[in-house]
């Protein structure tokens, strides 16, 4: 049972992940890659940093027990000489007392050394671990920046992909018989519009051979006919010559011939 759950899990683990890839945005899944990656050098930037200053602590604690073990050796040194300068005098108590002093700052010394040495050591892997650590940042940082103008050139071409789908969808809009979705096609449009043009036809058509037309038609050529009698009657009233009357030209002379 516990089998077939852990299957079943990662079954729909893997569908999900496959349905999120593909309803995803690739611009913003590129973002996520490169802030990941920021972060990513970020840490390592940090890490880099805590290494280096390990180096430079230690290094510091190094030159402190350096000073400190010269003046040790140097009071050890004066420590001896005062107690020679007593033994001389002759006052062996004293002189006694400087060599238990040179006597105890010697054994400083000796720890101090150790303690040096040991310091030494760590101060040279702490240089070398300091120096992995700045070459994984730099080449970190190198990738990173390949990857920003990684990021660029996708988005550029993610840009062009979505320029050159629309334009598929445009052609195939124009080519294709039927417009997708609600939108009719050119083809549809132009058979309306033909349609509507010859129905407008056929209407007109029979609205001239129709009687009440023909009837208009009587009855304005006698609209026309008594107009035409009125202002003719208006006309001799006046005294004017009808427009239809044409006058009579005479006939010109001939001019005589040469030679006649």
């Amino acid at each position: 049972m516990g089998r077939l759950l852990r299957r079943t899990w990662r079954y729909l683990v893997a569908m999900l992940s496959g349905k999120l890839d593909q309803v995803s945005d690739p611009k913003v899944q590129i973002e996520q890659a490169i802030e990941e990656a920021r972060q990513q050098h970020a840490l390592l930037s940090q890490q880099a940093a805590a290494v280096i200053g390990n180096e430079r602590e230690l290094q510091l604690k190094l030159t402190r027990a350096l000073e400190d073990t010269e003046k040790l050796q140097a009071n050890a040194r004066q420590a001896l000489l005062l107690a020679e300068q007593a033994r001389d005098a002759g006052d062996q108590a004293k002189a006694a007392s400087y060599e238990d002093s040179a006597r105890a700052f010697a054994t400083k010394l000796v720890s101090a050394e150790a303690a040096m040495k040991d310091l030494h050591a760590m101060s040279g892997r702490a240089a070398q671990a300091s120096a992995q650590a700045r070459a994984a940042v730099e080449t970190n940082a190198l990738a990173l920046q390949k990857r920003i103008a990684e990021r660029t050139k996708l988005l550029s071409q993610l840009d062009q992909a979505k320029m050159q789908e629309q334009l598929n969808r445009a052609m195939a809009g124009m080519t294709e018989l039927a417009a997708p979705g609600d939108t009719p096609s050119l083809d549809e449009v132009r058979d309306k519009i033909e349609g509507r043009y010859a129905r407008a036809l056929g209407e007109a058509e029979l609205q001239s051979t129709s009687i009440e037309t023909r009837m208009l038609q009587v009855e304005r050529a006698s609209i026309d006919a008594e107009g035409a009698a009125r202002l003719e009657s208006i006309r001799e009233g006046l005294g004017l010559p009808s427009p239809s009357a044409t006058p009579e030209v005479e006939p010109s002379k001939k001019a005589p011939s040469d030679g006649s």
